[in-house]
């Protein structure tokens, strides 16, 4: 008797869930004190405690421990697997569909395309999951019974005291006209830096991981330059209490305040530890999602 092997296949969407929920856990652990620091230089006023990046850091530890440093995580990391499976499900669909045939390669405007609708699709479910993240790590000091200590508790005494958009999708407008640059950066950037690092040795979607590692820190640094402006007014926004008006005006009133602060350099505050971060982040990330799925899709497609 001739036994048969039994095998079955994904869908591409699955794949695509299971290879961003691995990449976007390795980009939190890996990303989450530099993210801290940035946050709190950014949500910092006129009168900040800081002097810098270092300070940050070493206040933080000295008054709240180490742990500290991962205040907020577990918003990102039980969201992660959302955000990160909509991110990358959406710009495959959409690399797809500028596509006449299978092994068309894309100019770097179509997967900047690509990248920029994924980014939108995206801040539905980034939004809520960051406010979330900046409200507990703003947080200063030792713990208080009155202060939400998780993003569960938190979220819902949002929703009961101003509402689901009000409350939970506070600042959704900046999260959106940040997210569109910043993929479109992201995923040009780490493809340039592919079809670069190929160099005629190497396929650019089979490189080596070290090469890998390296277009996805390329991919994160063009993420956070064509955005970081508008991640403070972002930040800046859902970390505030105070009521809104509408999208556009919140926006202009946050910018117009921020610059009274300091000027144009007000807009850089905290993007030292943002780039550290954007390194091994992005790198991981990447790497991880593209290794990850090869691996899937050899053996479940």
């Amino acid at each position: 008797m001739v036994s048969k092997t039994r095998s079955f296949t994904l869908p591409d969407g699955v794949l695509d869930f299971i290879a961003g929920s691995v990449a976007g856990a390795g980009q939190t652990a890996v990303g989450q004190p530099f993210d801290t620091v940035k946050t709190r230089l950014q949500i910092e006023g006129q009168s900040s405690r800081f002097k810098g990046p270092l300070d940050c850091v070493l206040q933080t530890i000295r008054k709240e421990g180490v742990l500290s440093l991962y205040k907020g995580m577990l918003s990102p990391l039980l969201g992660i697997s959302a955000v990160n499976a909509v991110l990358f499900a959406t710009y495959s669909r959409l690399k797809e569909l500028q596509k006449s045939s299978a092994s068309d390669q894309l100019k770097l405007y179509q997967i900047a395309l690509a990248g920029g609708g994924a980014g939108a699709a995206n801040s539905i479910i980034i939004s809520p999951v960051e406010l979330l993240k900046i409200r507990l790590q703003g947080q200063y000091g030792s713990r208080s019974s009155n202060i939400p200590t998780g993003p569960s508790q938190l979220a819902r005494d949002l929703c009961r005291s101003q509402g689901l958009r009000r409350g939970l999708f506070r600042g959704f407008w900046a999260t959106l006209f940040r997210e569109i640059p910043a993929n479109m950066g992201f995923y040009a950037g780490f493809e340039a830096a592919k079809r670069w690092l190929a160099n005629d040795q190497y396929d650019a979607n089979s490189l080596p991981v070290s090469r890998l590692l390296l277009a996805g820190a390329c991919g994160g640094i063009s993420y956070w330059t064509v955005c970081y402006p508008m991640d403070i007014i972002k930040s800046r926004v859902q970390f505030s209490t105070s009521p809104l008006r509408r999208p556009l005006s919140y926006i202009a009133d946050t910018a117009r305040q921020i610059y009274r602060e300091g000027g144009l350099r007000a807009f850089t505050r905290g993007l030292t530890p943002t780039l550290l971060r954007s390194l091994p982040a992005a790198a991981t990330t990447f790497s991880l999602y593209e290794l990850s799925s090869n691996y899937l899709k050899q053996g479940f497609s």
